[in-house]
């Protein structure tokens, strides 16, 4: 199924500007009024008015960016480096204007220093069929260690 095909593609692009820090091109990827949002537990319905991980638009993407980017971050030299795998990708909604709906699972390993984390969980997109293909109208990213003890935040997205 090419539409399969397609978003499996998309998804793997998307692992690839994290990992090659192609930050700016990963915001590139999400439509004007897109959200990535990470909520501390799946049973959340919605980011509005409630605590989120993430819950960030184009703009606080760009915000973060540029944090982490600003030569005076000593706290993000070196950068790290992270390893994203996205796996078991299924399409749950197809509308006829080719917007879909997909879930995936992602397994991410983080290298910072000489700690190793490892990150795991489910994505939901809900992508937006475009003439330049699919951009991102909404990125869930349901955490399975979102409990967990961290002795550091997140900086980047996962």
């Amino acid at each position: 199924m090419k539409i399969q095909y397609d978003v499996e593609q998309f998804l793997y692009k998307q692992s690839e500007l994290l990992d090659t820090k192609r930050w700016q091109d990963w915001i590139d990827l999400f439509t004007a009024d897109g959200i990535y949002w990470m909520p501390p537990d799946a049973s959340y319905k919605t980011w509005d008015g409630q605590p989120a991980i993430f819950a960030e638009d184009r703009n606080l993407m760009t915000v973060r960016k540029l944090r982490v980017l600003h030569p005076d971050a000593w706290s993000q030299r070196p950068l790290w480096e992270t390893n994203h795998i996205v796996s078991n990708v299924c399409l749950k909604k197809i509308s006829k204007n080719g917007d879909v709906e997909a879930h995936s699972r992602f397994h991410m390993m983080e290298l910072r220093r000489d700690d190793v984390r490892h990150f795991a969980g489910s994505y939901i997109h809900h992508l937006k069929k475009t003439k330049s293909g699919y951009r991102i109208k909404l990125q869930r990213v349901d955490m399975t260690n979102a409990q967990a003890a961290y002795d550091y935040v997140l900086q980047v997205w996962v």
